[in-house]
């Protein structure tokens, strides 16, 4: 969860988002195709953009939604930015997702999970390390 001012523009109003990593298990099919079918399944995913990073192919995706009416929340939409990530062995997908109701802060809040794929690597560290 973060809690940060919103410097664009002078209006430092406090911005809340929430960052989540999920597992998801999936059909064994090539990555390049489970990144692919991640945004194509229903779920309204918008401004699609297809990576090849060094962990692998990803997709990045937004989707707005809306409470229902009647919840008792507030009719704020909220805006969640995800990153599709299939693991290595084909059958998993890890998803990151930032999500904030500052929807005209989309771009930033885009770059910031573009920044954090960047560094993710499918490889156990103390393998590595040996």
């Amino acid at each position: 969860m973060g809690l940060h001012r919103d410097d664009v523009g002078g209006a430092a109003q406090p911005l809340l988002s929430l960052f989540t990593i999920t597992w998801r298990d999936t059909a064994t099919a090539p990555r390049a195709a489970t990144a692919a079918r991640a945004v194509t399944a229903s779920g309204g995913h918008r401004h699609v953009e297809y990576l090849e990073l060094s962990c692998g192919p990803l997709t990045i995706s937004e989707v707005s939604r809306r409470p229902e009416p009647g919840s008792g929340l507030p009719s704020l939409p909220l805006l969640q930015i995800h990153a599709h990530l299939p693991h290595p062995d084909c059958k998993r997908l890890a998803v990151f997702t930032v999500s904030a109701v500052a929807v005209s802060r989309r771009e930033e809040y885009r770059a910031l999970l573009r920044g954090i794929v960047e560094t993710v690597r499918f490889e156990d560290p103390l393998r590595v390390a040996a």
